[in-house]
């Protein structure tokens, strides 16, 4: 978990003490200021393509992950396709049909040129009492993107500006009903017309287990604490990876929910030979979602159906059944940046990363 030399291994204690502290103290100020309990799992997460990329963005989590369209509907700014799986997040994927997007300064890097209005935009997670919990964030200093929550029929909602440290926005739902519909107030739902293919090993590839943010080496605490203060999420601890110049850190609600995972450099961007892959990514992609975790059965015999059709994958199945956990990233979308990634744990595996694993999968991320 930590490097091999003396001197680093003092640096890294030195960091984790500072995070583990001062995660103690944000979630000291949740109980204080009310918040404990207000906000759960993860309801969704909103993904933003190009508008002529939608459809094959949609049609490509329908061919390679277990998520199925459950809904499709047009509002007065989007066109949106919401794709479900049993027991899991939502994803929704989504492109705007008018001008006036909040992330599109921060979706302007190196390697984006060509999509400008790219990326997993939004967290969504679930609030038993929505007005309380955005009244006292206000007091807090906590922006939305709007001066009120969105209502309709079926649930309430709100998000935060994007973050500066992370360029992702945080979501907020109430469902007012047993029934969910994501079909805004003013919207018009459709009938979904993208068909999911009917490839058996899909059923393998199930829940979301987690997705991985890469956040610059000097806004890793900032982004994790200013995470875990808009949830109920605790920071759970940080794989270091001295050779390659990452972290990877892990916030958690329980074991079997949903998980945030922060990748960043231990040192900040310096050139593209000396920087490592994290900060590399960072210097050409941006502050962005690298990566969705999707919990896989039977992964060998799963990753050699996706391959034979069409997937490519940026390295080959890590990890054994011996260590408790397998993993393997495919390469990233045309259609939203986005890895694939497929995991399995193994029987009563208690932990969450290994760090060969993570090694591994941060060196084949050197090919993006």
């Amino acid at each position: 978990m930590v490097g091999d030399e003396k001197s680093g291994l003092e640096i890294i204690s030195d960091q984790e003490k500072e995070i583990l502290e001062r995660a103690g103290r944000v979630q000291e100020e949740r109980r204080d200021n009310g918040l404990e309990g207000l906000v759960s799992n993860l309801d969704s997460v909103i993904i933003a393509t190009e508008p002529d990329r939608l459809v094959p963005a949609v049609f490509n989590l329908l061919r390679y992950t277990g998520l199925s369209c459950t809904e499709s509907f047009f509002d007065t700014d989007t066109q949106s396709y919401v794709l479900s799986c049993p027991n899991s997040a939502s994803v929704i994927v989504r492109s705007r049909l008018t001008a006036g997007n909040p992330f599109f300064e921060l979706n302007k890097a190196k390697m984006t040129g060509n999509l400008p209005n790219t990326r997993l935009e939004t967290f969504v997670f679930n609030t038993k009492n929505l007005h309380e919990y955005v009244a006292i964030q206000k007091k807090r200093g906590v922006r939305f993107l709007t001066p009120a929550p969105m209502e309709t029929e079926f649930f309430s909602f709100i998000q935060t500006v994007p973050s500066r440290f992370t360029a992702n926005s945080t979501g907020f739902i109430e469902w007012n009903d047993r029934e969910r519909f994501y079909v805004p107030k003013r919207g018009t739902s459709i009938a979904p017309d993208i068909v999911k293919p009917l490839h058996q090993y899909l059923k393998n590839i199930a829940v979301l287990d987690h997705t991985a943010t890469r956040v610059r080496a000097q806004d890793r605490i900032a982004a994790i604490l200013e995470f875990i203060s808009l949830t109920n999420y605790h920071y759970d601890f940080a794989v270091h990876v001295k050779s390659l110049n990452s972290i990877t850190s892990v916030a958690r609600l329980k074991p079997e929910d949903f998980s945030m995972v922060f990748t960043s450099g231990i040192t900040s961007f310096s050139n593209d030979a000396d920087s490592g892959p994290t900060e590399k990514f960072i210097h050409n992609y941006g502050t962005r979602v690298h990566h969705m975790a999707f919990r896989t059965e039977n992964i060998e015999t799963t990753v050699k159906a996706l391959t034979k059709d069409g997937m490519a994958f940026l390295l080959e199945l890590v990890g054994s059944e011996e260590e408790g956990l397998k993993q393997i990233f495919s390469e990233p979308s045309q259609n939203t940046l986005i890895v694939n990634e497929y995991i399995h744990r193994y029987g009563d595996f208690d932990g969450f990363f290994t760090r060969s694993n993570v090694e591994k999968l941060t060196k084949a991320t050197e090919k993006q």
